[in-house]
């Protein structure tokens, strides 16, 4: 029945300006009304503004009428009609005149003269009017146009708006927008008409208002609130109250009276989409429809509003739908739009090529594509497969080979020219990820407005699996086409879920199967896999097991280059922090996982934007629909529930108190155990506060002391992570070496008699960088080098000629400066099998003792190479385990307290208050912690010693063996027996915890699964620190026989 509407069937869609798919619905964002409300026409034109009459235009005119004579530039027989023509004849709203300066109108009209002399010249006619001002507090800008075009070339005054006053406005520092379109066509061309742009510095009564301030009387601009009339202010003020409690954008649109016209109106976040004034006249353009007049409202609180007249051009009506229903499909992709308003195909979209749709989607595949497609094939497997790893020369050529592949092979560049080529192909690929995963949510029964999807897909062939890898090899040219064209087919096979019909959504979120990732590059699979995209950001989340968790970390790059070597490492990083987590999470239930975002070159200062997307487009993604019209139903190829837990990471940990509020806002249930690290008053046991994951550095830096009968105070300490960090200034509040040297983001920090202790604890308690360090405290062979410093001589006489590149590899150095090195930041592999070389002389290590507190610091591989040459060393997954330990033990309380309970015991209330229980339970958990690192640090030493293996590989071996006994034991009848599951529980699970909620509520609250994990995880690793790892299974029958004797006699 649906393609046999009664409205759409008026028109027959032409096949060159395909509509874009998405579900089209009664209801509209934001408001779930069933109709559209009629506004009256009120104001200038209907607009809802009223317009001031220029009182002194008749005077003006007049000034203007002698300065044109007076410049002798036209005829002084036109001059009269020149200006006639130009006052009353192109529509130019009174608010110009009533603007601009006598001197800038003659100016214009000297301008407009000498168009049509061009045109003449030419011999088409043709006017082009190109006039634009920029004054510090207003600009004008004013252009020929041709309704329903975008403007593909010129000066694109809309780019330029967005670029210079839209883009940049934030809260009381705001530019506003007026836009109109000239009633009548130009002289000589009948589809040519006259736009004008006015733009003005806001002016807001009160520009610093509150939060959560949104009474427009109080926020709003003082020329708006003069000319806008009751109506326009009531729209206004009720978008405006729903975006301050949103996300993402609101949505409206109305009926005018007595006219087929409808007003889009649009509020969003300051910031939280560039460029979206443009990027929307070329979504309404690709429907047929233009718009009379354009405002962009911004507000003291935070918030645009912006407001467009859509109106018909009836020449295009034959070939477009009717604007009755086409508003329904705009209003639906302005949230995609809203995504990524500049995607790398808008040409092929504004040009009519390729739908909004197809262009997003192709956008996000090449995103996916320039991920996996640096692969390094089949000849580098070949090669890997015949040199000898235990060779140095040939593992060092193989990285090296490696990183060239992956640079050089194909560019991000490289693949969007090839994408580029083939709209047609493009156009195939997107019908069947539509095929796939959009809804048609009414079915037959919807003959009001059937989707234009559901249209087109029954016009359109979908073709088979066979059929479209076909279609591709006849396409491409060659076999590079071939493999990224044919990426597009993998990439639709992999998702099996999406928010890309979603009707609101902030980003783009899939989730992909994994399958596709190469196992000779990805040796241990990943379970589940997130890749999320907007405009100011790319991200993953990676995870080993079904329940798992890690922490989110925000990537910020300091230049174009910068940005270019994290995007091809980006994903690269995510695996392998992922990996080391599912290592060092040995002790805990949950497996490993991370999350990786990469701010976009332009938008380097977006993070929380990027991070406030990144968690709602994943939650679109767990959450099920509960607001149709909002969030509706999608394809779920997964078909079971998923949990994500995360946690804070770098530039992230302002953020998860927002993240666990807006989980519990979205209905989350488990909103209380998303997110660790969160704030105390939300339950949160922050790492930093109590040093946590500092706590299990400790451990092992105490332990080589301990075992080499050390005397701390006068190790030589090194230490990458300044003060201003949370390892870092944990690490000097705890430690009690003497300190040669620190290198944080401000520079270098040297002295070689030792840094005064006093200062430095100063440093760490005020989460401040060296460059505050008072350097009258430095002896004379002690020095300071920061990052912008150049050419400065050190005390030994060496010149250092640029800061930044001395920082950077100052840890690099070696001569035998420190005793022991412990890494608490600095970027991953920032010592790598190259580099390493430098730290050993004459086949020695110039460390002696090194414990790797940050994630990845030093490459596998190099970290070897330390070992072999003499250093002890203890890897990230064994010391780094302290943090996680802590966000485990607080996703086990979120989940054992109800949350009346949680609240009470669990939050630190307002005024500071601390439950008596929150106390007692960190300290437990500092203890937990304590024991865990003692414990394998013991087993790695006692390994060492029996076998001779270096402790990074007796490290992995020992993560393996326990986490794979854990799986076991868990798959085992030893789950099934009630009483020794009991007690394994009641010995595993935190003392202070038991007493508070009890055992049996513990137990009747956390989910089986995360038990089993508890159950598992505890014998698993009890058993393997106790027995190491070459045991048997008498070993094993005997550790559970004193176990079981021990529940006997308890």
């Amino acid at each position: 029945m649906a393609a046999q509407n009664k409205i759409l069937d008026q028109n027959r869609l032409n096949p060159d300006r395909r509509p874009s798919p998405l579900p089209t619905h009664l209801s509209f964002s934001g408001s779930g009304h069933s109709s559209p409300r009629v506004l009256p026409s009120e104001g200038s034109g209907g607009s809802g503004y009223v317009a001031p009459v220029f009182e002194g235009k008749a005077k003006q005119m007049e000034d203007v009428l002698a300065g044109v004579d007076a410049g002798g530039f036209i005829p002084g027989d036109l001059v009269d009609s020149e200006v006639q023509w130009f006052y009353e004849e192109l529509g130019i709203d009174d608010m110009y005149f009533a603007t601009e300066t006598v001197e800038a109108i003659v100016s214009h009209v000297h301008s407009l003269y000498a168009a049509k002399v061009a045109a003449y010249a030419r011999g088409d006619n043709h006017l082009e009017i190109r006039l634009d001002k920029e004054n510090e507090d207003h600009a004008v800008y004013i252009d020929t146009s041709r309704p329903g075009v975008s403007v593909m070339h010129g000066p694109q005054y809309e780019q330029r708006i967005d670029q210079k006053y839209l883009n940049p406005s934030m809260g009381g520092d705001a530019y506003r927008v007026e836009s109109f379109r000239s009633a009548g066509s130009l002289p000589g061309s009948a589809n040519q008409q006259l736009r004008c742009y006015f733009v003005y510095q806001c002016d807001f009564t009160h520009p610093n208002p509150g939060e959560t301030e949104w009474d427009i009387e109080k926020v709003g601009d003082k020329k708006f609130l003069q000319k806008a009339t009751k109506n326009t202010k009531e729209i206004y003020q009720h978008v405006l109250e729903m975006a301050v409690k949103r996300t993402g954008p609101v949505i409206e649109y109305y009926d005018i009276e007595n006219s087929r016209d409808k007003r889009l109106v649009v509020a969003y976040k300051q910031g939280s989409a560039m460029s979206f004034f443009s990027a929307l006249s070329d979504l309404y353009h690709y429907y047929g429809l233009t718009t009379t007049r354009k405002y962009v409202e911004q507000f003291s609180n935070g918030y645009t509003i912006m407001s467009l007249y859509l109106h018909p051009i009836e020449a295009s009506e034959a070939r477009h739908p009717p604007i009755e229903a086409s508003i329904h499909q705009i209003i639906k992709e302005i949230s995609l739009l809203y995504c990524i308003p500049q995607n790398k195909f808008q040409a092929h979209f504004a040009s009519g090529r390729l739908s909004l749709q197809e262009t997003i989607y192709a956008h996000c595949v090449w995103v996916y594509i320039s991920h996996f497609l640096n692969r390094l094939g089949n000849e580098y497997n070949s090669l890997a497969s015949i040199l000898d790893p235990n060779k140095t020369t040939h593992v060092e050529l193989l990285s090296k080979l490696k990183k060239r592949l992956r640079t050089e092979t194909f560019t991000a560049d490289y693949i969007l020219e090839i994408i580029n080529q083939y709209p047609d192909l493009i156009h195939s690929l997107y019908l069947s990820f539509a095929n796939t995963h959009y809804v048609h949510m009414r079915g037959d029964e919807d003959d009001f407005l059937p989707t234009l999807s559901f249209l087109r897909l029954k016009v359109d062939k979908v073709l088979s699996e066979d059929e479209m890898t076909e279609a591709i090899n006849h396409a491409v040219v060659n076999d590079h086409h071939q493999i990224v064209m044919d990426s597009f087919r993998v990439f639709n096979k992999h998702v099996l879920k999406t928010n890309f019909y979603t009707p609101t959504k902030v980003a783009l979120s899939f989730r992909m199967n994994p399958s596709f990732l190469p196992p000779s590059e990805y040796p241990t699979p990943l379970y589940g896999m997130f890749l999320v995209i907007s405009s100011e950001f790319r991200g993953f989340h990676l995870r080993f097991r079904d329940i798992a968790r890690g922490g989110i970390r925000i990537v910020k790059s300091r230049s174009q280059e910068a940005y270019a070597i994290n995007a091809r490492s980006l994903f690269d990083e995510n695996y392998n922090l992922a990996n080391t987590q599912q290592r060092k999470n040995k002790d805990i239930p949950e497996g490993g996982s991370k999350g990786v975002v990469l701010l976009d070159a332009n938008h380097q200062d977006k993070a929380q934007v990027a991070f406030e997307k990144y968690i709602d487009s994943i939650l679109d993604l767990l959450l099920k629909p509960d607001s149709p019209g909002i969030k509706d139903p999608i394809v779920d190829l997964y078909g079971k529930e998923e949990i994500l837990f995360m946690g804070p990471d770098e530039n992230t940990a302002p953020l998860v108190d927002w993240a666990t509020e807006h989980a519990r806002a979205r209905g989350a249930p488990w909103w209380k155990s998303f997110f660790t690290g969160k704030s105390p008053k939300l339950g949160g046991i922050p790492h930093d506060r109590y040093g946590m994951t500092t706590l299990s550095v400790r451990e092992y830096v105490k332990g080589i002391y301990r075992k080499l009968n050390l005397d701390p105070s006068k190790v030589r300490k090194l230490q990458t992570g300044g003060p201003d960090g949370d390892l870092g200034s944990n690490e000097i509040k705890l430690a009690n070496e003497k300190y040669v040297a620190i290198v944080d983001g401000s520079g270098v920090l040297v002295d070689p008699q030792g840094l005064d202790h006093e200062e430095l604890i100063r440093l760490a308690k005020a989460r401040v960088m060296i460059n505050k360090y008072d350097v009258s405290k430095l002896s004379s062979e002690g020095y300071r080098v920061l990052v912008e410093d150049t050419n400065v001589k050190l005390p030994s006489g060496e010149l250092v000629y640029n800061g930044t590149a001395f920082r950077n590899t100052f840890h690099l150095r070696g001569g035998g400066l420190c005793d022991v090195f412990v890494p608490c930041g600095g970027r991953p592999e920032s010592i790598d099998l190259t580099s390493v070389n430098k730290l050993i002389v004459d086949g020695k290590s110039t460390i002696p003792y090194l414990v790797e507190g940050a994630n990845l610091f030093i490459t596998q591989d190099a970290k070897l190479r330390l070992e072999k040459a003499g250093c002890i060393l203890y890897k990230d997954a064994s010391a780094n385990k302290g943090g996680v330990t802590s966000s485990s033990l607080e996703v086990l309380a979120s989940l054992s307290f109800d949350d009346a309970g949680f609240i009470e015991h669990m939050c630190i209330g307002e005024d500071g208050t601390v439950p008596a229980f929150y106390d007692s339970y960190v300290k437990e958990v500092q203890s937990i912690i304590q024991n865990n690192a003692r414990l394998e640090f013991e087993a790695i030493w006692r390994e060492h010693e029996k076998s001779g293996a270096t402790r990074s590989v007796l490290s992995d071996k020992l993560s393996i063996a326990i986490t794979q006994l854990q799986e076991e034991l868990q798959n085992t009848t030893l789950w099934e027996d009630q009483a020794f599951r009991r007690s394994v529980l009641k010995e595993a699970l935190p003392s202070r915890l038991q007493e508070q909620v009890g055992l049996d509520k513990i137990i009747e609250r956390v989910p089986d699964n995360y038990l089993a994990a508890i159950f598992g995880s505890y014998l698993a690793s009890r058993f393997i620190y106790e027995f190491g790892l070459t045991t048997s299974q008498f070993a094993f029958f005997d550790f559970m026989n004193k176990r079981r004797e021990k529940m006997g006699t308890s």
